[in-house]
């Protein structure tokens, strides 16, 4: 038998086989220290459960519309005024099982074959899996450590044309951390300007997690451009709701249209009680999100100032978020036991193999010489990483 054209241009997920990996090498009683998920180890809030179990109780067990249920939309509606300084309608705004199926949505409604998706790199890795399957061509922007992974201006003019559809990005940033400044996001609006077919998909998961003082700012509040940001956020990450399974977005009214058309054929609305709780989390304090956004902020420095004792590893402060995502290239070329590192993902293998400690190779973010490290694990489990991770590597010559 033979499997789809369709199927078969659609990468695996890094991230999900390395994390795979790892439950593997548990399972045959191996001590595997794991950080390669991005998930907030933090269990839900129990305000937030006691939502949801209020929710059952009520009989809120039904199918709801497509895009959300009314409840939840208007939540949303609010949460983009308050926090983001976006205006949208209920109808403006559709829930999905994820940010994940939100992006992809979007994608399948606007990408034919042959267009163009910008991604300025290190991205997340299911942006360039999505643009494949929609058989667009992957137009990758680098970046590098030394600008805090971030693009310039200068940088997307140049590679922005007739072709161009759709640019995916993440502040803060899966991979890297880093994080976009109001000034940087209004320089990079005015090429986007310029190219009105081009529509910008600003992807906020990350946005509680920001350790600087500046407010999180969304490019869609950007006049200029505005009726073209689709606005992409969710459940997971700021609230430790991975798996409730909500995304959802803010979009012109054409596209919401036809991400409803779109999601009615495949997963239809997403779970009724977990939308009741979500809704109840976007209405309450969020005095929980910032007690875990301390948290991470307090296991980054650790990780810094651990991993910044290994020769080697070239770092840079994130922002935001909860990973590190270090230069490894010093160790290209470098052996042990006659195994030999030439890229990121051979380092990932040899850490795992040698040390019991499971990374993502940079490749799978479009960038050549990182290494994705998540910090989204116990104070104890991170020394213990970090000290696993120099003993391999002060073996490498």
């Amino acid at each position: 038998m033979q499997l789809s054209k369709f199927i078969q241009r659609v990468p695996s997920s890094a991230t999900i086989e390395m994390a795979q990996k790892a439950r593997d090498l548990k399972a045959q009683g191996k001590d595997v220290i794991s950080l390669t998920l991005g998930e907030p180890d933090f269990d839900t809030p129990e305000h937030i459960k006691e939502a949801a179990r209020l929710a059952m109780e009520a009989g809120d067990t039904k199918y709801t519309p497509v895009p959300g249920s009314l409840a939840l939309r208007k939540a949303i509606v609010d949460k983009f005024k308050r926090d983001n300084d976006l205006d949208f309608s209920v109808d403006q705004i559709v829930v999905s099982c994820g940010a994940k199926q939100t992006i992809a949505n979007i994608a399948l409604c606007v990408l034919n074959e042959g267009d163009e998706v910008i991604l300025p790199a290190p991205f997340w890795v299911s942006y360039e899996g999505i643009a494949d399957m929609c058989g667009a061509k992957s137009i990758i922007l680098k970046s590098t450590i030394e600008t805090d992974f971030k693009i310039l201006p200068k940088d997307l003019s140049a590679v922005l044309n007739e072709k161009s559809k759709l640019l995916i990005f993440s502040s803060p940033c899966n991979p890297s951390g880093s994080r976009f400044s109001k000034s940087e996001l209004e320089a990079l609006a005015e090429v986007i300007q310029e190219y009105p077919n081009l529509i910008v998909v600003s992807d906020e998961i990350y946005e509680y997690i920001n350790f600087t003082e500046e407010r999180h700012f969304s490019i869609g509040s950007i006049d200029s451009i505005k009726d073209r940001v689709v606005t992409v956020n969710g459940m997971s990450k700021g609230f430790a709701m991975t798996g409730w399974r909500i995304g959802y977005m803010g979009a012109p009214l054409w596209l919401a249209k036809a991400c409803t058309k779109l999601q009615g054929q495949f997963t239809s609305g997403a779970c009724s009680i977990a939308q009741a709780a979500s809704a109840h989390a976007l209405n309450s304090s969020p005095e929980e999100t910032i007690k875990m956004r301390d948290s991470f902020l307090k296991r980054r420095n650790l990780m810094l100032e651990l991993l910044g004792e290994i020769d080697g590893l070239k770092l840079n402060v994130p922002d935001g978020a909860f990973y590190i995502f270090p230069d490894v290239s010093a160790y290209f070329g470098k052996s042990y036991e006659g195994k030999t590192i030439t890229c990121p993902n051979d380092l990932v293998m040899y850490l795992l193999e040698n040390a019991y400690v499971a990374t993502v190779g940079g490749e799978s973010f479009g960038d050549d010489n990182g290494l994705r490290i998540s910090y989204a694990a116990s104070e104890e489990s991170l020394r213990e990483a970090a000290k696993r991770i120099k003993e391999a590597l002060d073996k490498l010559k």
